[in-house]
């Protein structure tokens, strides 16, 4: 078996272990609720006012593990068992979005350029797949197809890149908030963390995987003659 197919059953293995590992904690600390009664969007407002933010809305939005920050319209958007529970799993997500809205605010140089990145990655997107299939179906009479595909998925690999240090940068904003509020405690602020850092194991693999891809189409564009 090729070494390129042994990394790719491996980054997906692994990959499905992180996400099994991050629904399981997500589950288990959905269960477990905060002393104080308060719901994922009540951590939400309450962090951003207490970062002097006030122009960013908290939404509800449909899905498991959808929530997302929107800069383009300055939302917050958590999932309806995130929005209206009272867990320390809602309360670390809750958090962790708003750490984007805080970073926003702050221009966090990296956020920045991950949204410059998105109408980019949005084109590459579109294309990639298509100039990616053509290209290998004619790699030895048209190889620049192949390249322009290379080019187009190198793109997406550094919004995953780039993505890295967002999400980690989000989550320790998050994390130190919850503690210095009172939102967390001595008894659950580690669960906190923890669900928190199995998140951002999902991101790694990503971006590990989107390397590893990158890689082999390279390498078929390189020995092309072979």
């Amino acid at each position: 078996m090729p070494i390129s197919w042994i990394i790719f059953i491996g980054i997906a293995v692994i990959s499905y272990l992180v996400q099994a590992s991050l629904q399981s904690k997500f589950k288990k600390y959905s269960k477990i609720p905060l002393s104080n009664g308060m719901t994922g969007r009540d951590v939400a407002l309450q962090m951003l006012h207490d970062n002097g933010i006030y122009d960013v809305q908290v939404t509800s939005t449909p899905g498991h593990l959808t929530d997302h920050y929107n800069p383009a319209n300055k939302t917050v958007n958590l999932s309806e068992s995130v929005y209206s529970t009272n867990s320390v799993s809602a309360a670390a997500v809750a958090a962790h979005e708003c750490g984007h809205a805080v970073q926003h605010a702050h221009a966090y140089a990296p956020l920045t350029l991950r949204s410059k990145l998105v109408p980019v990655v949005t084109f590459s997107s579109q294309w990639m797949t298509w100039l990616l299939l053509g290209g290998i179906l004619m790699i030895n009479s048209f190889p620049q197809l192949l390249l322009g595909g290379i080019i187009l998925f190198a793109m997406t690999t550094l919004f995953s890149f780039v993505t890295l240090p967002v999400e980690i940068n989000a989550s320790k904003r998050a994390l130190v908030w919850l503690s210095s509020a009172g939102i967390t405690n001595s008894y659950n602020h580690t669960q906190a963390e923890d669900a928190l850092r199995s998140a951002a194991y999902t991101y790694v693999v990503a971006a590990l995987g989107s390397l590893a891809t990158l890689i082999y189409y390279v390498m078929i564009f390189m020995g092309r003659r072979n």
